[in-house]
């Protein structure tokens, strides 16, 4: 292994099964393509098929061997959500990975087809009843992961705000972002528990990208002045390098449940993905237990573990 993790220390791909949420763009898509690339048959799963459908369109223009489907899933509706699990079960017996990778950061006060504050109910929710509906078909396969993308705004404003988790009375988007954010590891943390106590296959993984240049920057102030493109490249994760985080979680095969994964560089901000730690919050166990039994009671979802 080189002493950067790159994509060429993902390992052969060929026989597994890959479901990217989110991977019609920026770090999600550059995940599918190096997967892809080394064997794996990947469905993009996206809110919008037009752009899925261009995603799948580029994907095998730079691989025409690439083993590429779509599946439509908006996260924001438990009844897509829904749908989407009973068509992939039915496409798919078995499943090696689920790379949670979808997000949506920072937009102005908005909810869900279900009520839930957008970025909780989109991050953390969908996320969470989707791999609940499909986890019985990635349990019996060895070597299975669920890798859930995170972020280290879990650190900024950041808490489960258990009297208000909607955000109905005070909303903060930042402080809505780091919740959603705080709540996909400690998802990941409960889930690997779970897991272990179930002594199953599957395990569950963290990664985060660092700061990356994607189109999850667009709410943020200041995107639309000019040069602000230019001065991101330059202190920012390319999409194809904020991948890399999830790609040696999904892939290396010395990791274990509940590790995570970011940038090497100050403050996890840029560089080649290596094994960090999240704050001392995410590990409060009684407060993942809440959290499971509130997302369970949300969604109406419930683990076969």
């Amino acid at each position: 292994m080189s002493a950067k993790w790159t994509a060429a220390d993902v390992p052969d791909q060929s026989g597994r099964v890959a479901v990217v949420t989110g991977a019609n763009s920026g770090i999600g898509f550059e995940a599918a393509a190096v997967l892809a690339r080394r064997g794996a048959r990947v469905v993009l799963a996206v809110r919008n098929p037009d752009k899925g459908e261009e995603a799948v369109r580029g994907l095998r223009k730079a691989d025409p061997g690439a083993d590429v489907a779509l599946q439509e899933l908006d996260l924001s509706s438990l009844a897509s959500v829904r749908k989407a699990a009973d068509e992939l079960r039915a496409a798919h017996p078995r499943i090696d990975l689920l790379i949670n990778n979808a997000g949506v950061m920072y937009p102005p006060k908005q909810t869900t087809a279900d009520g839930f504050e957008l970025q909780f109910g989109t991050n953390h929710l969908g996320h969470f009843a989707l791999t609940g509906l499909l986890l019985d078909h990635l349990l019996p396969v060895p070597g299975s992961r669920v890798v859930t993308v995170a972020s280290i705004a879990h650190n900024i404003r950041a808490g489960i705000h258990f009297d208000d988790l909607q955000f109905e009375h005070s909303y903060h988007r930042v402080a809505a972002y780091g919740q959603s954010k705080l709540a996909n590891l400690m998802f990941t943390y409960e889930l690997q528990r779970r897991l272990t106590a179930h002594a199953a296959a599957t395990i569950a993984v963290a990664a985060h990208p660092g700061i990356s240049n994607t189109e999850l920057m667009r709410h943020i102030p200041g995107t639309g002045l000019p040069g602000f493109v230019t001065l991101a490249g330059l202190v920012t994760n390319s999409p194809a390098v904020g991948a890399l985080g999830t790609l040696r979680a999904a892939t290396d095969p010395h990791v274990q449940g509940s590790q995570y994964y970011g940038p090497s560089g100050f403050r996890e901000l840029v560089g080649h993905p290596v094994l960090v730690r999240s704050n001392r919050t995410s590990h409060d166990v009684d407060a993942q237990r809440r959290l499971w039994a509130v997302s369970e009671e949300l969604t109406g979802v419930t683990f076969g573990i």
